[in-house]
C-alpha cells in the first residue's frame, strides 16, 4: 500500500484530503465538548485539574477558609468562635448567615470583624495575609465555599465507553489505513497509529482505574491528550502525502 494515495487521480486524492478534514473536525469538536462539559464542575470557569478529578474519581475539596480553621488558624480564635465558624462553613447558609443578627457575636461577620481583619486588610502590614483580605463579604465569599464534585456514574460511564471504544476504533482503523498508503517512511506510517490507538487504550482503561485511584486521572490527561495529538499528527500527514506531486504506486 506504500504511497497508493499519491497515485490516485485528482478525485480520489480530492476524496482521502475531504475524509481528513471531517476527521479532524471531530477531533476538534471532541476537545470542545470536553472543555465545556467538564469545566464548572468545580463552579469556576475554565477547565481545571480539580475538573477533571471530580468528574471521573470525585472531589471533596473544603475552602481555604475551613482548612485554616482546621490547621488551628487564627492561633487566637476561642474554641467557641471556631467551632460556631466551621459549623457555619459546612452548613448550607454561608450567605443567609454570615451577618445573621439572630447569632449575635456568634455571627460569623462579628468573628471575623474581630479576629481576621486586622491581618487580612487590604491595608494590614502583614505582606502575606493582606493578599487574602477579608473587610466585605465579597471577599469573604471567594475562600468559603467548599466544592464537592461526585463523580460521573457508572452506567453512564458505561455508555460513554461503549460509544467511545466502538466510535474512536473504528475511526482510528480507517486512519491507520490511510497512512499505510502513504509515502511517508515506514516507522511513522506504522508507528503513530499505533502508538495513537495505545493512548485510547490507556485513556479508555484509565476512565474505570481512576474512580478507585486519583492518580490515574493523570494518566487520563496523558494518554488522552497523546491519543488526540498523534491522531491530528496522522490526518495531517494524510492530507499533506495527497497533496505532494504523484508518482506511480512502487512496490510494498
Amino acid at each position: 500500500m506504500h504511497g497508493t494515495i499519491r497515485s490516485l487521480p485528482f478525485p480520489g486524492r480530492l476524496g482521502v484530503i475531504c475524509l481528513c478534514l471531517v476527521l479532524l473536525g471531530g477531533l476538534v469538536a471532541s476537545a470542545f465538548y470536553l472543555y465545556q462539559h467538564h469545566e464548572k464542575k468545580d463552579e469556576q470557569p475554565g477547565l481545571t485539574l480539580i475538573d477533571l478529578q471530580g468528574a471521573y474519581h470525585g472531589v471533596d475539596n473544603p475552602s481555604l477558609l475551613l482548612k485554616a480553621l482546621n490547621a488551628g488558624h487564627p492561633e487566637t480564635l476561642k474554641a467557641e468562635q471556631r467551632s460556631a465558624l466551621k459549623a457555619w462553613l459546612e452548613g448550607t447558609r454561608i450567605v443567609e448567615d454570615y451577618d445573621n443578627l439572630d447569632l449575635g457575636d456568634n455571627a460569623p461577620s462579628e468573628i471575623i470583624a474581630a479576629n481576621c481583619v486586622s491581618c487580612h486588610a487590604r491595608n494590614a502590614s502583614d505582606p502575606v495575609a493582606k493578599k487574602i483580605p477579608l473587610d466585605y463579604f465579597d471577599d469573604v465569599k471567594k475562600i468559603a465555599f467548599s466544592r464537592r464534585i461526585n463523580p460521573v456514574p457508572a452506567p453512564i460511564l458505561l455508555v460513554s465507553t461503549h460509544a467511545h471504544a466502538l466510535a474512536l476504533g473504528c475511526v482510528f482503523f480507517v486512519i491507520g489505513v490511510l497512512m499505510l498508503a502513504t509515502s511517508w517512511p515506514r516507522i511513522m506510517r506504522q508507528w503513530l497509529p499505533s502508538l495513537a490507538l495505545l493512548g485510547l487504550f490507556i485513556d479508555l482503561g484509565a476512565w474505570w482505574l481512576s474512580r478507585y485511584a486519583i492518580e490515574f486521572v493523570y494518566v487520563i490527561i496523558v494518554a488522552g491528550g497523546a491519543f488526540n495529538v498523534l491522531g491530528v499528527l496522522c490526518l495531517l500527514c494524510v492530507i499533506i502525502d495527497a497533496l505532494r506531486p504523484g508518482k506511480a504506486s512502487p512496490q510494498a
